[in-house]
């Protein structure tokens, strides 16, 4: 039976330093870290993922702002809102809530933040800054994968990891992050052939496909380590249930580690997104 990567026991400890960090901030430079969540329109996930990110926000000591849009909010008026933020002092971080309406262009959105107050890590300048391995406010999902793969693989060069999505919120830069540790990265999507057997070949995979218990026992090598991004959710005898990309049944039974759904990948995003806003105020003091 593999072992398994706790997110929340995790993350819990990557609040515990940034807590200590908001501490540092305060009585050496007497700056709160602040974070500013942008909320347009009604979707319920994205008012459930806010609504967790203020309160762990709160929790650590950090200081949080909320404006929350109505649907009918136009292009002009959330450019400006991220304007007067870009321009705010007292606002290190930055995050719009993704999806947008349809009628917003998340692009010129994402463009439009200061790219040193993007704890998203989206904006061009971050995402080539990472590719081009230099210092840069880091994809938060990507980020808490990499921490989670550490407690198994402290050194993970030389490592064959397969990423098996290539969205730019989490496959694109978790190739990155995987190529800056010296692994070996292969990139597989839809289009990819006999994407079971690159699996197989994997010391690690990485699960971001958004299409729910895609990958099986057939497709993991034993002793692999399995960390799981996806989450769908599913009604089972009328509850609903999260469930990951992976079949974890079966999979738990061969690899030697693997992330759960929930409790896994979704506690670290969080965990990174205050990480980054700490990272973002220490550097905007320089």
């Amino acid at each position: 039976m593999a072992q398994l990567i706790d997110g929340k026991q995790l993350s819990n400890q990557v609040l515990q330093e940034v807590a200590s960090e908001v501490e540092q901030l305060r009585a050496e430079h007497d700056v709160v870290p602040t974070l500013a969540v942008v909320l347009v329109g009604e979707d319920p996930a994205s008012q459930v993922y806010v609504r967790n990110k203020v309160k762990r926000a709160k929790e650590t000591g950090m200081g949080s702002i909320e404006h929350r849009l109505g649907t009918a909010t136009t292009q002009g008026d959330l450019n400006q809102l991220i304007d007067q933020l870009n321009n705010d002092p007292q606002v290190h971080g930055i995050l719009v809530q993704l999806p947008l309406p349809s009628h917003l262009d998340e692009e010129q959105v994402i463009a439009a933040i200061n790219p040193a107050k993007d704890v998203d890590g989206f904006h061009p300048v971050n995402v080539g800054a990472l590719a081009a391995g230099q210092a840069s406010l880091v994809p938060c999902t990507p980020q808490g994968c990499m921490i989670m793969l550490r407690q198994v693989h402290p050194d993970l060069s030389g490592k064959n990891a397969v990423v098996v999505g290539r969205s730019n919120i989490v496959g694109k830069p978790m190739a990155a992050l995987l190529l800056q540790a010296n692994c070996t990265v292969t990139i597989a999507h839809s289009r990819t052939k006999d994407i079971e057997s690159l699996c197989r070949n994997a010391d690690i995979v990485i699960a971001a496909a958004g299409r729910m218990e895609l990958i099986n026992a057939d497709w993991i090598r034993p002793g692999a380590t399995v960390i799981d991004v996806g989450i769908n959710a599913i009604e089972v005898d009328g509850k609903r249930k999260l469930v990951g990309d992976v079949a974890f049944d079966s999979v738990s039974e061969i690899a030697g580690a693997i992330t759960p759904v929930p409790g896994g990948v979704g506690p670290m995003t969080i965990a990174c997104l205050l990480l980054n806003t700490t990272r973002a105020a220490r550097r905007q003091l320089a």
